[in-house]
């Protein structure tokens, strides 16, 4: 795969049927190995290894519904009283991070009202503080520690 811009891991692969798969360990099971996959098992360890962000408060692949339109958010992140905090959609390494994909995540925090939203193809990674307060966002360096959210 794809050499990234996060850490390494010791990540799980495995074939199933002719197909390779790698271990999900918030979905708690192997699925299938895409190169988007391999952007969020490696920032998922990133957020967690190093960022100190707990597992028991991410989600993968969070089903939505807009009107009887349904989507699934790639990861959510939420507190302590499970309400969402941030919204990360992930791309493949070869797709470029474009207003378009801006727009998907938008689409989502019209239902989840998160106060973080982040983007990553593995290569760059993107996070903007929402503002609801002034109508505004802001983005940000680099994704925070969790402690500092």
């Amino acid at each position: 795969m794809t050499p990234l811009n996060l850490p390494s891991y010791a990540v799980r692969v495995r074939q199933n049927n002719g197909r390779n798969t790698i271990f999900d360990p918030l979905r708690r099971r192997y699925v299938a190995l895409t190169p988007e996959e391999w952007v969020r098992q490696h920032f998922i360890n990133f957020l967690i290894a190093y960022k100190h962000y707990p597992a028991s408060l991410l989600a993968n692949e969070l089903q939505l519904k807009v009107g009887s339109k349904s989507m699934r958010a790639d990861t959510v992140l939420y507190d302590a009283t499970l309400q969402p905090r941030m919204i990360i959609e992930y791309k493949a390494p070869t797709v470029a991070i474009t207003q378009r994909v801006f727009d998907q995540i938008v689409t989502y925090n019209l239902l989840l009202h998160v106060d973080y939203l982040v983007v990553s193809n593995g290569i760059n990674h993107y996070i903007c503080r929402m503002d609801y307060e002034h109508q505004s966002y802001e983005f940000l360096p680099e994704i925070p520690d969790y402690q500092k959210l």
